[in-house]
């Protein structure tokens, strides 16, 4: 039993080493097998590299390849193309009569540009000295004709009309810079002053001929005057004389008797004589007289008035020949105001609206754009208190805009009734 236990034990312990040197073995073999395996994948990597690389290898030199036969193609092209350009020149005999004649031709061909370049410069020379003269011509022209305009321009100067010759001066050098005639600043300023200071002496010229008009006007004025002053002192003492006389007359019928009749004659006589010393003292009085302030609604529109003088003894005379066939309406007065010194008057309101004239050139239009109550406020500053209008009637106006057509038919059909039925004048 002892042997049959040792021997199984034998055999156990057999299996067992048995066993334990098999599975250290599997283990080597599972480790190499690994291993291989490990190996195998690095193989296989390098071995897909190596092919890539190959495979990139063979392309460059496939590129290569092409780049090399297309340069020896290029090169073969450029060695056949020179040997044909040899061949031809070794196929070309030139002689020399050829040459020397060839030579010759190129020599007349020289001197033939030689004589054409310097013909050509000779023009070019001329060309520019007419050139040059032209352009003296053109400058000297240009000198006169800009003297010339300034002179014309200053001799044709007048009151009315200096901004408007300035304006051509201007232009006129304008035109000389455009073609290339230089005007220094200095030169059109001295042209502008030269053009003030004529147009003041022309201007102090105008003013001494109106001057002198005026004076003349005023002794026409003043002696109309004194002829209606003689006129109406002779008229007075005529009338005088008759209440004189019939003073004289009822006082013999009366006998000494006071009544009425020879009151009423007694104070006729004394306003008469009155009258006549009234006259007498105006015909000493040299600047008194009347300045009016009118309008023309028809003619100017509203808010334009004349102011003026006069040394009439009726004033309203002086309005209605302002109103004669030169306007189409009649004036409207709004202001006429008795002054002993007319002139001074008149002077001071035309100064102070000589910035509202409407003809600004001519002094002597005596027409303002101006409110009335302006023109109220400076006289009444420079007169006293004064009475006025200060609504034009303006009648022919508004009946002029208010007449229909039959009713104008009509007045025209009556006006050339009476003018037939006057007489004829040479009848």
């Amino acid at each position: 039993m002892s042997q049959v236990l040792l021997f199984v034990l034998g055999v156990v312990a057999g299996g067992v080493a048995v066993f334990a040197v098999l599975d250290a073995r599997r283990r080597r073999v599972n480790a190499l097998e690994l291993g291989l395996a490990t190996e195998q994948m690095r193989l296989d990597r390098e071995s897909e590299a190596l092919e890539t690389r190959r495979i990139a290898e063979n392309q460059k030199l496939a590129t290569d390849r092409a780049t090399l036969q297309e340069e020896a193609e290029k090169q073969r092209a450029e060695l056949d193309q020179r040997r044909q350009e040899v061949e031809a020149k070794l196929r070309q005999v030139i002689s020399y009569s050829e040459l020397e004649q060839e030579n010759l031709a190129l020599k007349r061909d020289l001197q033939n540009v030689d004589v054409s370049l310097r013909k050509q410069q000779l023009d070019q020379q001329i060309l520019q000295q007419i050139q040059e003269d032209t352009a003296k011509r053109v400058l000297e022209v240009s000198e006169r004709f800009l003297d010339d305009t300034v002179a014309w321009v200053s001799k044709s100067l007048t009151p009315n009309n200096f901004a408007n010759s300035k304006k051509k001066i201007l232009k006129v050098i304008g035109w000389c810079r455009d073609i290339g005639f230089d005007i220094s600043d200095k030169r059109e300023a001295d042209y502008v002053s030269a053009l003030q200071e004529e147009f003041e002496r022309v201007v102090r010229a105008a003013v001494e001929r109106e001057e002198q008009m005026r004076i003349k006007a005023q002794i026409r004025e003043e002696q109309k005057l004194e002829r209606e002053i003689e006129k109406e002192l002779k008229r007075l003492e005529t009338e005088r004389k008759a209440i004189q006389v019939a003073l004289e007359k009822a006082l013999a019928e009366a006998k000494d008797e006071h009544n009425a009749e020879i009151e009423s004659l007694r104070a006729r006589l004394a306003e008469a004589e009155s009258n006549t010393q009234r006259a007498m003292s105006r015909a000493q009085m040299t600047k008194s007289g009347h300045v009016y302030v009118i309008s023309n609604i028809g003619s100017f529109g509203e808010g334009v008035y004349k102011i003026g003088m006069t040394r009439r003894l009726e004033p309203i005379d002086r309005v209605k020949e302002l109103g004669d066939a030169s306007v189409p309406f009649r004036f409207d007065v709004h202001m006429m105001i008795s002054s002993d010194d007319a002139p001074t008057l008149e002077n001071a309101l035309h100064r102070e609206f000589h910035h509202v004239r409407l003809n600004k050139v001519n002094h002597r239009k005596e027409f303002f754009r101006v409110d009335l109550e302006d023109v109220r406020r400076i006289v009444e500053a420079k007169h006293g208190e004064v009475s006025y209008v200060a609504d034009a009637e303006a009648l022919e106006y508004r009946q002029s805009l208010e007449m229909s057509d039959e009713d104008l038919e009509y007045v025209e059909h009556v006006f050339e009734e009476a003018e037939a039925d006057m007489p004829d004048v040479d009848e």
